[in-house]
């Protein structure tokens, strides 16, 4: 049999991880801890808009769930917490549950866990994921300008070289 050997992706775009006193992390492998985005994934773009799309929405459904459980009468719990305590802990972990499932979207499956590095998803953490990726943002190419513009100067250079002229 013979076989075709396959190239390393040149458009591969990896971000390591440093923790709070700027070592880098490494997995139980010793491997370095990255996410990596597809720079010629032409949903790139979509995933992010998507990912934006759910976290505003998880947002706005949870401040609903809130406004209603706080209309609801509270009554003794099962435990400690009261019964709308109760109700909005389950709310606040079910919205936790979709915010990360929205942010890997884009991330890359589990690339919310490798930037809370072992800690509890919180609140913020899309605040946190979005200013940390800041400086990074203009890279990602995320307009469809960007891709536009990938696409007409892999091609067109290719064009010209192929192109047959009358001698």
């Amino acid at each position: 049999m013979e076989y075709i050997q396959l190239k390393e992706r040149k458009d591969i775009f990896r971000l390591g991880f440093k923790d709070t006193e700027g070592n880098i992390i490494y997995d139980k492998d010793g491997k370095e801890v990255c996410i990596e985005f597809d720079l010629g994934d032409i949903d790139l773009p979509i995933k992010y808009n998507k990912c934006v799309t759910q976290i505003n929405d998880a947002r706005r459904e949870l401040k609903n769930k809130f406004i209603i459980i706080n209309k609801q009468k509270d009554r003794k719990g099962k435990g400690f917490l009261s019964h709308n305590e109760e109700e909005k802990t389950k709310v606040i972990k079910e919205f936790y549950k979709k915010m990360e499932s929205s942010m890997d979207l884009f991330l890359g499956q589990g690339g919310t866990q490798k930037f809370l590095n072992g800690k509890k998803i919180y609140w913020e953490v899309w605040d946190d994921i979005s200013e940390a990726l800041k400086p990074h943002m203009d890279k990602l190419h995320l307009t469809v300008e960007d891709m536009e513009n990938r696409i007409k100067n892999k091609y067109s250079l290719k064009e010209e070289k192929e192109v047959l002229k009358d001698v």
